[in-house]
């Protein structure tokens, strides 16, 4: 029997009980490197499956973040068409005017009335295909288009009801040589006038067109009053045949068959030839500003002579700079900057060949002091050249003698510190919008006559299109 001498108690420490280093820092120790004592090639496989897993981790954490800005942003609402229009040709353009869509063809033009989405007329008389149009509703179920064709040439039609009725090509002439390319049209609205410009082998010019539409409207309608009455005509005719011939069954038929053609060609022939409408006259030839060269003024007085007999500021002629200055001007630039001029290959400046035209209606700077305008119809126009600092406004009543001028000079110049780039027009006609090369925007009150704001591009890109919005 084993029996107890001493009382029970703690035994003392001693030195094989101590722990070791490894085991007292194992909370410190990264588990990461149990994988290392693996043999190879299980350390290998082992690191390619962890990279997997973190770049799949990586890829799903990514596509939830998109998805979580996605449902952030606002979902645009989706429209689905109402309605089709068939065309039997390819659909080049369209313009809008009233109640009718119309649309220019590979083969000349398709009006459609927006109500019953129908075709309601065709034009292809001339077997050409239209590349623009443009259109204004005139009252009166009356409505002007200009539409430019492949070649060129600028068609004036005027649409009433059902038919298409031409009424001038604005640049045709005899001689196909002497031919002049349209390149752009515009109309103002409410159809009182029409700009079309215009490129021949070396220059450009614009025209200016006032449209008669009060006279338009009147000939449509008596033409249609005629037409009406004639068609009523017929129809009593007709009636009147069959009662007389109603006991011969011979006459019936012939009766029957006379009253139909009158009810048939008749109004189609009145409406299609019997309508002549006044052509449209030519208000102003505007033409691209001539390069600034030497003064031909003897001294400041004549200068000032030239401003006091009401020559136009802002187009830099009424200078004292000889052309001597100008020639010795030159050959210092071009001596300093010749091999930059030669690394860049700089072409002489020629004259520009495109220019951007907006109608205005009436305001402050466009009223003379003895001027009747109306408030919805314009009072002038306003233009701008490529590569030119000029916004420059005409006014569209001029004299006899003026429109005759072809050196027209314009009654307002709004110069800017860098070439106009593109301009844009307000719905009100107030406000205008001028972008620079320069990558600036300035907002003129057209009222006023003064900027309201300038605004710089930091990046200093170039702006091709300006719209308010």
């Amino acid at each position: 029997v084993n029996t107890r001498k001493h009382p029970l108690g703690i035994p003392p420490p001693s030195e094989k009980d101590w722990p070791k280093e490894d085991e007292e820092d194992f909370f410190l120790l990264d588990p990461d490197r149990k994988r290392d004592v693996l043999p190879q090639p299980f350390r290998m496989i082992n690191k390619l499956v962890m990279q997997v897993f973190e770049s799949a981790m990586e890829v799903i954490e990514r596509r939830e973040m998109l998805r979580e800005a996605q449902k952030l942003k606002v979902q645009p609402k989706k429209c689905f068409p109402t309605a089709e229009f068939q065309v039997t040709e390819r659909a080049n353009c369209l313009a809008v005017s009233g109640k009718h869509v119309f649309v220019g063809l590979s083969v000349g033009l398709a009006a459609f009335n927006t109500c019953d989405f129908k075709d309601v007329c065709a034009w292809d008389a001339a077997k050409t295909e239209i590349c623009a149009i443009h259109a204004s509703d005139l009252g009166n179920e009356c409505h002007v288009l200009l539409a430019v064709d492949e070649m060129g040439l600028a068609w004036l039609f005027c649409f009433h009801k059902e038919s298409f009725l031409l009424i001038k090509i604005l640049n045709e002439v005899e001689d196909i040589s002497q031919r002049s390319t349209c390149v752009e049209v515009v109309l103002s609205r409410g159809g009182d006038y029409a700009g079309i410009l215009m490129q021949g082998n070396t220059t450009a010019w614009l025209e200016i067109y006032q449209l008669p539409k009060d006279s338009w409207l009147t000939e449509i309608e008596k033409n249609t009053a005629a037409v009406e009455e004639k068609a009523g005509a017929a129809e009593e005719l007709a009636c009147s045949e069959r009662r007389s011939n109603c006991s011969s069954e011979c006459s019936t038929k012939h009766s029957s068959h006379v009253g139909t053609f009158l009810l048939q060609e008749l109004p189609v022939s009145a409406i299609q030839t019997d309508v002549e409408l006044d052509l449209p006259v030519l208000l102003l030839t505007v033409r691209p500003p001539k390069p600034i060269t030497g003064t031909s003024f003897k001294g400041p007085l004549d200068a000032l002579k030239e401003v006091d007999d009401g020559s136009m500021l802002g187009l830099g002629y009424n200078h004292l700079i000889k052309d001597s200055q100008w020639e010795l001007q030159e050959a210092i630039f071009r001596s300093t900057y010749q091999e930059y001029l030669e690394a860049e290959g700089v072409i002489k400046e020629e004259i520009p060949r495109y220019a951007t035209f907006h109608f205005l209606l009436p305001s402050r700077i466009l009223m003379g002091p003895e001027m009747k305008v109306q408030p919805d119809i314009p009072a002038g126009i306003g233009v701008h050249w490529d590569g030119n600092h000029n916004f420059c406004l005409y006014l569209l009543n001029h004299s006899l003698k003026e429109k005759a001028d072809s050196d027209l000079k314009p009654d307002v110049v709004w110069p800017c510190a860098a070439p106009i780039a593109c301009s844009a027009v307000s719905s009100c006609s107030r406000y205008l919008a001028l972008a620079g090369e320069d990558a600036t925007i300035t907002i003129w009150d057209k009222h006023l006559g003064y900027p309201l704001s300038v605004t710089a591009i930091l990046e200093e890109r170039f702006i091709r299109s300006i719209h308010f919005l």
